[in-house]
Protein backbone atom coordinates (compact mmCIF):
# COMPACT_ATOMS: atom_id res chain seq x y z
CA UNK A 1 0.00 0.00 0.00
CA UNK A 2 1.35 3.86 -0.52
CA UNK A 3 2.62 5.80 1.47
CA UNK A 4 0.48 8.65 2.98
CA UNK A 5 1.92 11.16 1.34
CA UNK A 6 1.66 9.39 -1.76
CA UNK A 7 -2.22 8.98 -1.92
CA UNK A 8 -3.63 10.87 -4.65
CA UNK A 9 -6.36 13.86 -4.05
CA UNK A 10 -8.96 12.71 -1.17
CA UNK A 11 -12.79 12.29 -2.78
CA UNK A 12 -16.02 10.74 -1.92
CA UNK A 13 -15.35 7.85 -4.93
CA UNK A 14 -12.09 6.74 -4.31
CA UNK A 15 -12.67 6.54 -0.45
CA UNK A 16 -15.83 4.23 -1.08
CA UNK A 17 -14.12 2.15 -3.45
CA UNK A 18 -10.90 1.52 -1.66
CA UNK A 19 -12.94 0.54 1.35
CA UNK A 20 -14.81 -1.99 -0.59
CA UNK A 21 -11.47 -2.86 -2.47
CA UNK A 22 -9.79 -6.25 -0.89
CA UNK A 23 -5.99 -6.71 0.48
CA UNK A 24 -3.70 -9.00 -1.81
CA UNK A 25 -2.32 -10.12 1.30
CA UNK A 26 -5.47 -10.84 3.75
CA UNK A 27 -8.14 -11.35 1.27
CA UNK A 28 -10.20 -8.63 3.52
CA UNK A 29 -11.34 -5.53 2.56
CA UNK A 30 -9.19 -2.58 3.68
CA UNK A 31 -12.81 -0.56 5.19
CA UNK A 32 -13.59 2.99 5.40
CA UNK A 33 -11.82 3.51 8.52
CA UNK A 34 -8.73 2.69 7.35
CA UNK A 35 -8.94 4.35 4.51
CA UNK A 36 -10.03 7.72 5.86
CA UNK A 37 -6.88 7.52 8.77
CA UNK A 38 -4.60 7.06 5.75
CA UNK A 39 -6.06 9.92 3.82
CA UNK A 40 -6.12 12.36 7.28
CA UNK A 41 -10.27 12.79 6.65
CA UNK A 42 -12.94 12.16 9.11
CA UNK A 43 -15.10 9.70 8.54
CA UNK A 44 -18.28 12.18 9.41
CA UNK A 45 -16.76 14.07 6.53
CA UNK A 46 -17.01 11.31 4.01
CA UNK A 47 -20.82 10.79 5.30
CA UNK A 48 -21.47 14.32 4.63
CA UNK A 49 -20.00 14.86 1.25
CA UNK A 50 -21.57 11.36 0.44
CA UNK A 51 -25.07 12.59 1.06
CA UNK A 52 -24.93 15.92 -0.22
CA UNK A 53 -23.33 14.47 -3.78
CA UNK A 54 -26.55 12.51 -3.59
CA UNK A 55 -28.45 15.88 -3.85
CA UNK A 56 -28.63 17.78 -6.93
CA UNK A 57 -26.93 21.21 -6.66
CA UNK A 58 -30.47 22.89 -7.77
CA UNK A 59 -32.08 21.58 -4.86
CA UNK A 60 -29.67 21.89 -2.08
CA UNK A 61 -30.57 24.19 0.67
CA UNK A 62 -29.01 27.95 0.77
CA UNK A 63 -26.35 27.90 3.93
CA UNK A 64 -27.96 29.53 6.88
CA UNK A 65 -26.80 30.93 9.93
CA UNK A 66 -27.87 28.93 12.57
CA UNK A 67 -29.77 30.37 15.82
CA UNK A 68 -32.94 32.35 16.41
CA UNK A 69 -34.48 34.40 12.67
CA UNK A 70 -34.83 37.93 15.42
CA UNK A 71 -37.00 40.52 14.46
CA UNK A 72 -39.74 38.95 11.98
CA UNK A 73 -39.15 36.69 8.35
CA UNK A 74 -36.23 38.04 6.12
CA UNK A 75 -39.15 39.70 3.82
CA UNK A 76 -40.41 41.86 6.80
CA UNK A 77 -37.08 42.98 7.82
CA UNK A 78 -36.43 44.02 3.73
CA UNK A 79 -39.60 45.79 3.88
CA UNK A 80 -38.39 47.66 6.83
CA UNK A 81 -35.22 48.40 5.45
CA UNK A 82 -37.05 49.28 2.13
CA UNK A 83 -39.47 52.23 4.65
CA UNK A 84 -36.17 53.34 6.67
CA UNK A 85 -34.60 54.31 3.56
CA UNK A 86 -37.17 56.32 1.96
CA UNK A 87 -37.75 57.73 4.92
CA UNK A 88 -34.40 58.65 5.51
CA UNK A 89 -33.52 62.42 4.36
CA UNK A 90 -30.00 61.52 3.24
CA UNK A 91 -28.91 59.17 0.36
CA UNK A 92 -26.32 56.09 0.19
CA UNK A 93 -26.67 55.18 3.95
CA UNK A 94 -24.62 51.95 4.48
CA UNK A 95 -26.37 48.74 6.56
CA UNK A 96 -24.85 50.57 10.11
CA UNK A 97 -27.09 53.42 9.63
CA UNK A 98 -29.82 51.53 8.65
CA UNK A 99 -29.33 48.74 11.04
CA UNK A 100 -29.19 51.89 13.98
CA UNK A 101 -32.39 53.46 12.56
CA UNK A 102 -34.18 49.82 13.02
CA UNK A 103 -33.28 49.57 16.57
CA UNK A 104 -34.31 53.85 17.37
CA UNK A 105 -37.82 52.08 15.61
CA UNK A 106 -37.75 49.37 18.13
CA UNK A 107 -37.09 46.82 15.52
CA UNK A 108 -33.91 44.69 16.99
CA UNK A 109 -31.82 42.71 14.95
CA UNK A 110 -28.31 41.83 13.87
CA UNK A 111 -26.36 44.19 11.99
CA UNK A 112 -24.83 41.69 9.67
CA UNK A 113 -28.21 40.20 9.02
CA UNK A 114 -29.02 43.74 7.65
CA UNK A 115 -25.76 44.02 5.92
CA UNK A 116 -26.82 40.39 4.30
CA UNK A 117 -30.16 41.63 2.91
CA UNK A 118 -29.13 44.90 1.99
CA UNK A 119 -26.72 42.93 -0.04
CA UNK A 120 -28.72 40.12 -1.30
CA UNK A 121 -31.43 42.90 -2.79
CA UNK A 122 -29.18 45.04 -3.74
CA UNK A 123 -30.20 48.11 -1.68
CA UNK A 124 -26.43 48.85 -0.73
CA UNK A 125 -25.09 52.36 -2.23
CA UNK A 126 -22.31 52.35 -4.62
CA UNK A 127 -18.72 53.16 -3.48
CA UNK A 128 -15.75 54.16 -5.35
CA UNK A 129 -12.85 51.69 -4.65
CA UNK A 130 -9.74 53.55 -2.93
CA UNK A 131 -5.87 53.00 -4.20
CA UNK A 132 -3.40 51.66 -1.41
CA UNK A 133 -2.30 54.00 0.72
CA UNK A 134 1.45 54.15 2.48
CA UNK A 135 2.27 53.77 6.56
CA UNK A 136 0.83 56.93 8.23
CA UNK A 137 3.28 59.92 9.02
CA UNK A 138 2.20 59.78 12.62
CA UNK A 139 -0.13 58.43 15.33
CA UNK A 140 -3.05 59.59 17.36
CA UNK A 141 -6.37 61.12 17.63
CA UNK A 142 -7.66 64.70 16.41
CA UNK A 143 -11.20 64.18 18.73
CA UNK A 144 -11.78 65.94 21.39
CA UNK A 145 -13.88 64.85 24.64
CA UNK A 146 -15.63 68.04 25.34
CA UNK A 147 -17.82 70.48 22.76
CA UNK A 148 -16.15 73.60 21.85
CA UNK A 149 -12.84 72.46 22.72
CA UNK A 150 -11.42 72.12 18.99
CA UNK A 151 -12.96 73.07 15.62
CA UNK A 152 -12.57 72.13 12.46
CA UNK A 153 -12.67 74.49 9.34
CA UNK A 154 -11.85 73.64 5.93
CA UNK A 155 -13.24 75.16 2.08
CA UNK A 156 -14.53 73.46 -1.09
CA UNK A 157 -15.90 74.74 -3.98
CA UNK A 158 -19.03 73.77 -6.05
CA UNK A 159 -20.68 75.55 -9.48
CA UNK A 160 -24.43 77.28 -9.70
CA UNK A 161 -25.90 77.58 -13.06
CA UNK A 162 -26.05 81.26 -13.04
CA UNK A 163 -23.34 82.62 -11.46
CA UNK A 164 -20.05 80.20 -11.78
CA UNK A 165 -17.89 78.72 -9.46
CA UNK A 166 -18.69 78.93 -5.41
CA UNK A 167 -16.63 78.33 -2.45
CA UNK A 168 -18.61 76.66 0.26
CA UNK A 169 -16.60 77.10 3.89
CA UNK A 170 -17.46 74.83 7.00
CA UNK A 171 -16.65 74.51 10.73
CA UNK A 172 -17.06 71.27 12.76
CA UNK A 173 -17.05 70.44 16.15
CA UNK A 174 -14.31 67.58 17.15
CA UNK A 175 -16.01 66.12 19.76
CA UNK A 176 -19.79 66.28 18.60
CA UNK A 177 -18.92 66.25 14.76
CA UNK A 178 -21.66 68.98 14.34
CA UNK A 179 -22.05 71.50 11.88
CA UNK A 180 -21.26 74.59 13.79
CA UNK A 181 -20.86 76.97 10.78
CA UNK A 182 -21.84 76.63 7.03
CA UNK A 183 -21.09 79.37 4.60
CA UNK A 184 -21.17 80.33 0.57
CA UNK A 185 -19.48 82.94 -0.70
CA UNK A 186 -18.16 83.85 -4.73
CA UNK A 187 -14.81 84.95 -3.39
CA UNK A 188 -12.89 82.53 -1.18
CA UNK A 189 -10.41 84.49 0.27
CA UNK A 190 -9.62 84.98 4.08
CA UNK A 191 -12.56 87.06 5.25
CA UNK A 192 -15.23 84.43 3.67
CA UNK A 193 -13.27 82.02 5.44
CA UNK A 194 -13.67 83.40 9.23
CA UNK A 195 -17.67 83.35 8.41
CA UNK A 196 -18.23 79.67 9.92
CA UNK A 197 -16.04 80.62 12.97
CA UNK A 198 -18.14 83.79 13.47
CA UNK A 199 -21.56 81.88 13.15
CA UNK A 200 -19.98 79.25 15.58
CA UNK A 201 -19.27 81.65 18.34
CA UNK A 202 -22.47 83.72 18.62
CA UNK A 203 -24.72 80.29 18.07
CA UNK A 204 -22.50 78.28 20.86
CA UNK A 205 -21.17 81.60 22.91
CA UNK A 206 -23.60 83.76 22.44
CA UNK A 207 -21.89 86.85 21.65
CA UNK A 208 -18.86 87.81 19.11
CA UNK A 209 -16.46 90.17 21.63
CA UNK A 210 -12.99 90.01 22.17
CA UNK A 211 -11.54 86.73 24.16
CA UNK A 212 -15.09 85.20 24.17
CA UNK A 213 -14.06 81.60 23.32
CA UNK A 214 -10.75 81.05 25.53
CA UNK A 215 -9.64 77.14 24.76
CA UNK A 216 -11.12 76.73 21.85
CA UNK A 217 -8.53 75.58 18.89
CA UNK A 218 -9.09 75.64 15.78
CA UNK A 219 -7.59 73.26 13.33
CA UNK A 220 -6.94 74.45 9.59
CA UNK A 221 -5.05 73.25 6.85
CA UNK A 222 -2.08 75.08 5.19
CA UNK A 223 -4.29 76.91 2.95
CA UNK A 224 -3.30 81.01 2.17
CA UNK A 225 -6.41 81.81 3.96
CA UNK A 226 -5.89 79.84 6.97
CA UNK A 227 -2.53 81.18 7.04
CA UNK A 228 -2.55 84.57 6.71
CA UNK A 229 -2.20 87.75 9.10
CA UNK A 230 -5.89 88.66 9.04
CA UNK A 231 -7.55 84.98 9.99
CA UNK A 232 -4.80 84.80 13.05
CA UNK A 233 -5.35 87.76 14.25
CA UNK A 234 -9.02 87.46 14.61
CA UNK A 235 -8.66 84.00 16.18
CA UNK A 236 -6.51 85.40 18.74
CA UNK A 237 -9.51 88.79 18.82
CA UNK A 238 -11.58 85.56 19.81
CA UNK A 239 -9.48 83.74 22.62
CA UNK A 240 -9.19 80.97 20.09
CA UNK A 241 -5.81 79.31 19.59
CA UNK A 242 -4.47 78.01 15.84
CA UNK A 243 -4.19 74.59 15.60
CA UNK A 244 -2.88 74.06 11.92
CA UNK A 245 -2.94 69.87 10.54
CA UNK A 246 0.59 68.32 9.09
CA UNK A 247 1.23 69.23 5.42
CA UNK A 248 0.26 66.84 3.45
CA UNK A 249 -1.70 65.40 6.00
CA UNK A 250 -5.20 65.51 5.19
CA UNK A 251 -6.32 63.06 8.03
CA UNK A 252 -5.31 66.06 10.72
CA UNK A 253 -7.85 67.94 9.64
CA UNK A 254 -10.04 64.80 9.21
CA UNK A 255 -13.59 65.86 10.90
CA UNK A 256 -13.67 68.80 8.91
CA UNK A 257 -12.65 66.62 5.61
CA UNK A 258 -15.10 64.11 6.29
CA UNK A 259 -17.89 66.45 7.07
CA UNK A 260 -17.20 67.77 3.66
CA UNK A 261 -17.75 64.11 2.09
CA UNK A 262 -21.16 64.04 3.47
CA UNK A 263 -21.62 67.67 1.91
CA UNK A 264 -21.34 66.64 -1.49
CA UNK A 265 -22.75 63.26 -1.38
CA UNK A 266 -25.69 64.64 0.36
CA UNK A 267 -26.42 68.16 -1.35
CA UNK A 268 -23.61 69.53 -3.71
CA UNK A 269 -23.38 66.25 -6.11
CA UNK A 270 -27.21 65.44 -5.86
CA UNK A 271 -28.82 68.89 -6.57
CA UNK A 272 -28.21 71.94 -8.93
CA UNK A 273 -28.24 76.06 -7.56
CA UNK A 274 -28.55 78.78 -10.13
CA UNK A 275 -27.29 81.40 -7.26
CA UNK A 276 -25.41 81.81 -4.89
CA UNK A 277 -28.45 82.93 -2.52
CA UNK A 278 -30.23 79.95 -3.03
CA UNK A 279 -26.92 77.66 -2.47
CA UNK A 280 -26.96 79.47 0.87
CA UNK A 281 -30.36 78.63 1.92
CA UNK A 282 -29.87 75.36 1.02
CA UNK A 283 -26.86 74.93 3.19
CA UNK A 284 -28.78 76.71 6.18
CA UNK A 285 -31.21 73.47 5.52
CA UNK A 286 -28.40 71.03 5.32
CA UNK A 287 -27.27 72.51 8.52
CA UNK A 288 -30.21 72.15 10.65
CA UNK A 289 -30.94 68.54 9.10
CA UNK A 290 -27.45 67.09 9.48
CA UNK A 291 -27.15 68.27 13.30
CA UNK A 292 -30.67 66.91 13.89
CA UNK A 293 -30.87 63.93 12.19
CA UNK A 294 -27.43 62.08 10.90
CA UNK A 295 -26.08 59.64 13.01
CA UNK A 296 -22.67 59.45 13.63
CA UNK A 297 -21.57 55.81 14.60
CA UNK A 298 -18.71 56.43 17.10
CA UNK A 299 -21.33 58.41 19.43
CA UNK A 300 -23.30 55.00 19.19
CA UNK A 301 -25.78 56.31 16.10
CA UNK A 302 -26.72 59.55 17.69
CA UNK A 303 -27.19 62.63 16.12
CA UNK A 304 -24.47 65.57 16.84
CA UNK A 305 -27.49 67.77 18.38
CA UNK A 306 -28.46 64.88 20.62
CA UNK A 307 -24.71 64.34 21.47
CA UNK A 308 -24.18 68.09 22.89
CA UNK A 309 -27.43 67.84 24.90
CA UNK A 310 -26.20 64.69 26.79
CA UNK A 311 -22.96 65.70 27.47
CA UNK A 312 -24.83 69.19 28.82
CA UNK A 313 -26.66 67.19 30.67
CA UNK A 314 -24.08 65.13 31.95
CA UNK A 315 -24.27 61.52 29.98
CA UNK A 316 -21.34 59.39 28.68
CA UNK A 317 -20.79 60.30 24.81
CA UNK A 318 -21.02 56.43 23.72
CA UNK A 319 -24.60 54.55 24.00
Amino acid sequence: MPAPGEWPPFCVEEAGHLSRSASPSTGRPYGLQRVCRIFGIARSTTYYLKARDAVPPERRPVPRKRGPVGAGTDEELVGHIRRVLAESPFTGEGYRKVWARLRHQGIRTAAERVRRLMREHRLQAPRRRGHPHGPKAHDGTITAEEPDRMWGTDMTTTVTTIEGTVHVFVAVDHCTCECVGLHAAKAGNRFEALEPLRQGVREHFGDFDRGIAPGLAIRHDHGSASMSDDFRRELEFLGMASSPSFVREPEGNGCAERFIRTLKEQLLWVRAFATVAELAEALREFKRTYNERWLIGRHGHRTPSEVRRDLAAGLPTAA
